[in-house]
């Protein structure tokens, strides 16, 4: 099974890394990573897809 998630990170109280590590805890493994742009100079975005036999 896959999922994909968008990981977004604007400062280090605005962010969903949480999300990914919980993911990632759970069993999930990283398949690929892209860089996404952003609206906003100062936001960092990336699709992350995700796999768990």
């Amino acid at each position: 099974m896959q999922k994909a998630i968008v990981v977004y990170y604007v400062t280090d109280k605005k962010n969903n890394l949480s999300d990914l590590n919980q993911l990632l805890q759970e069993g999930w493994k990283v398949v690929s990573q892209s860089a996404m742009s952003g609206g906003s100079v100062a936001t960092v975005y990336s699709l992350v897809i995700l796999e768990k036999n």
